[in-house]
């Protein structure tokens, strides 16, 4: 299934995860096929070209949006609170997803610090400032939305148990 509030779900959970989670996936990150941690222990000026580097990001883009949906979500959950109160809980949840945000771009700009040399996260973040990349930037967040409104879901793992269940007759639902 892939659909904006998975993505949301992908944001939130990354988000608001405990910091000491975080600290430790940076310490012994999980290796994936075809990845290259060539700097394991990034210098402190590396980690913030790396932070700059995320705050021209998908992630960045995408979790105000996501955090406003939710907040709007919650107050739609919530349809007794008092003006004060829904002021309060936008003024909460404002905090709320400013720290998560900061622990998740704190993240994401070490996790770049370990696989981009300094000279990469500088050339990138100088693109990342154009007039382009700064007009792309403002529209991922609804390009990403329109796309997945028009795919609509996707089930990977079913698909696929589908395909092999129909030339092997294995892997089949029951």
């Amino acid at each position: 299934m892939c659909k904006p509030a998975l993505a949301a779900l992908a944001i939130a959970a990354a988000a608001l995860a405990p910091a000491p989670a975080i600290a430790q996936q940076a310490e012994t990150p999980q290796m994936l096929p075809g990845d290259a941690i060539t700097n394991p222990s990034p210098s402190a000026e590396e980690v913030a070209l790396g932070r700059a580097l995320a705050e021209t990001g998908t992630l960045a883009a995408l979790a105000p949006l996501m955090t406003g949906q939710e907040t709007e979500q919650m107050l739609a959950d919530l349809p007794d609170l008092t003006p004060a109160e829904q002021d309060r809980l936008r003024a909460i949840a404002a905090a709320t997803a400013a720290a998560g945000r900061g622990r998740l771009l704190d993240a994401l700009g070490r996790q770049y610090a370990m696989r981009l040399s300094a000279e990469e996260m500088r050339a990138l973040a100088a693109f990342a400032r154009t007039p382009a990349a700064q007009k792309m930037q403002a529209a991922l967040p609804y390009t990403i939305a329109g796309t997945m409104q028009a795919v609509g879901s996707i089930d990977f793992k079913g698909e696929t148990l589908a395909a092999l269940c129909a030339e092997t007759g294995k892997g089949c639902a029951e």
